[in-house]
């Protein structure tokens, strides 16, 4: 049709209007009798798709269907080896917990065994020590109750403050500076402990004794410091203290002190820096000693503050006294430089009188040097074979 068609555009233009006219005609015929061909075409070839559409999914339903089949046969073989896997796992892994728990236990039950065989014997040793300490306990508490019967005893007590302040003397002071067990008073039988022998300053040969005196009043001293722990009776037990020490410094002012003999006042010694803060902390007591008693309270380190300084008292005063015989020294050797004036000047004239006779003699050499010019020299070779023949 398409090559008849084009036939008829290439003739003439005057046939062209019936040669289209008769072509169609005939195209209308033919595509009237194509029609019912192609419907029937069509529809046979529908009902070849449908019957091989529905063969298709018949066949791809069996195909489906065995394949649904094979795949829950091997996923049925693949669980079955799964789990006969798991299962020797399952095992495997019990048998090696099981190994893992006789070992951990066996290695547990050596280590606690060791370390409780480490821990009762540093125990035992530690209980021993104990034991030790509490033996060497019983033996210092035994020792401290000896020592507090001695300090019960006054005059154990006294001894004791007597060692202390002569030990803390021979340190500082020379043997020469002080004196032990010195009477102070005339017709007295009283001995007061220790003395120094102040120098007096107006008077060259004459010493003037400083009174020194320790004191222990334990029991009252323990029975305050129990008080205080107890907080119960505090001043009346602190009032008795202070009685004490007053008693103490009475004791003291009545029996060593002794102007002109001794000074005016004289020092109570405690041994202990317990006692001695507790006495500076009793309000007004301190005062009161050295005001109404003439008395000085010192414990161990004022007691070397106080001789040391006295020390340099004795050094001072020693300067002074020998300032005199330094003064007198001087004059003697003030007359002596005047003689040596004298005579260095009497020699100073006795070396003029050589240096005049000097330059004299000087002069007459220059003057026969003069007269020995018109003298003729010798050769050196004869000069010194004539002094030879004349000597």
């Amino acid at each position: 049709m398409l090559v008849i068609l084009g036939i008829l555009l290439t003739r003439k233009p005057k046939d062209h209007a019936k040669e289209i006219q008769s072509t169609l005609i005939k195209f209308d015929a033919n595509l009237s009798r194509i029609d019912p061909l192609v419907r029937e075409e069509f529809s046979r070839n529908r009902e070849e798709s449908q019957k091989t559409s529905k063969d298709n999914r018949e066949e791809l339903t069996k195909s489906l269907k065995d394949n649904r089949d094979e795949q829950s046969k091997a996923l049925e073989k693949i669980r079955e080896t799964i789990e006969i896997k798991l299962k020797s796992i399952q095992d495997d892994n019990n048998k090696r917990l099981e190994d893992m728990r006789k070992t951990v236990d066996e290695k547990l039950q050596e280590t606690v065994e060791k370390r409780f065989n480490e821990s009762f014997k540093l125990i035992s040793e530690r209980l021993e020590q104990v034991h030790k300490g509490l033996g060497e306990m019983q033996t210092l508490a035994s020792g401290v109750g000896d020592l507090k019967k001695v300090l019960t005893n006054v005059k154990t007590r006294g001894n004791l403050g007597e060692i202390q302040l002569g030990a803390i003397l021979e340190q500082i002071l020379s043997p020469e500076q002080y004196e032990q067990n010195a009477m102070v008073k005339k017709g007295s039988l009283e001995r007061v402990e220790y003395v120094v022998k102040l120098p007096d300053k107006n008077t060259e040969n004459e010493l003037v004794l400083l009174p020194i005196d320790s004191k222990f009043p334990i029991e009252d001293y323990q029975r305050l410091l129990e008080a205080y722990d107890q907080s119960k009776d505090i001043e009346i037990i602190a009032k008795q203290f202070e009685n004490s020490v007053k008693k103490n410094a009475k004791d003291i002012r009545d029996k060593y002190i002794n102007p002109p003999i001794t000074t005016d006042f004289a020092i109570m010694f405690v041994p202990t820096e317990g006692l001695y803060a507790e006495i500076l902390r009793r309000s007004g007591l301190f005062e009161i000693l050295q005001r109404d008693y003439k008395i000085t309270v010192v414990g161990p380190t004022n007691l070397v503050a106080f001789l040391s300084s006295l020390q340099m008292g004795f050094r001072t005063l020693a300067i002074e006294k020998q300032t005199s015989k330094v003064w007198e020294t001087l004059g003697s050797v003030k007359n002596e430089f005047g003689k040596f004036g004298d005579v260095l000047e009497k020699a100073k004239k006795k070396l003029q009188e050589a240096s005049n006779v000097i330059d004299t003699a000087e002069v007459r050499t220059r003057a026969i040097e003069r007269s020995l010019r018109t003298v003729q020299e010798l050769p050196q070779h004869e000069d010194t074979t004539f002094i030879e023949i004349e000597n």
